[in-house]
């Protein structure tokens, strides 16, 4: 099923963005934004845990008609879930797959507390002409990444440090 959506990061974020979701972009496609040379086929975000933001993403995943991911075979069989208050705040990470293409929710990223932590070392980021989105720092991915300890994020690190040493090197 996710083989057949689209990969459309921008039309996804600016659907969070107009419901004004409280959110940082982690992950693979933070890395890119940052300049990672790894391709990503999905949005990572961490939205903040307040009850008015969880509506806010509940309204925002309904317009984007989420549903629960788990792969192509078995997405078709899983029960529908309601992507409410209540189901949002339940769980720690969430496979999504949308109308422009597939989001992970993740409540608290390995090796970080969370939406307070991230939002500290986040910038906000113009990625298309109108749209600018709150973007997870390149050290938090790389902290994320290395206490996630996945092997596909292990291979990617030390070009994520070597990004994050030339960014410290540049005049601000």
């Amino acid at each position: 099923m996710s083989a057949l959506v689209p990969y459309e990061p921008d039309r996804l974020l600016e659907v969070l963005e107009r419901h004004r979701v409280r959110y940082v972009v982690i992950g693979g496609f933070a890395a890119v934004l940052r300049g990672s040379p790894y391709d990503t086929t999905d949005v990572d975000i961490t939205p903040e845990r307040s009850e008015l933001n969880l509506r806010r993403l509940s309204a925002a995943l309904d317009e984007l008609e989420a549903a629960v991911r788990v792969d192509a075979e078995s997405t078709a069989d899983l029960p529908a879930l309601e992507l409410d208050l209540a189901a949002l705040d339940r769980f720690h990470t969430l496979a999504l797959t949308t109308k422009h293409g597939n989001l992970d929710l993740c409540l608290v990223p390995d090796g970080t507390q969370g939406y307070p932590d991230l939002r500290r070392g986040a910038t906000r980021e113009l990625i298309t002409e109108t749209l600018e989105i709150p973007l997870a720092s390149l050290a938090d991915v790389i902290r994320s990444k290395e206490a996630a300890g996945r092997e596909k994020d292990l291979l990617h690190l030390p070009t994520l440090r070597r990004l994050l040493e030339r960014a410290r090197q540049r005049p601000p």
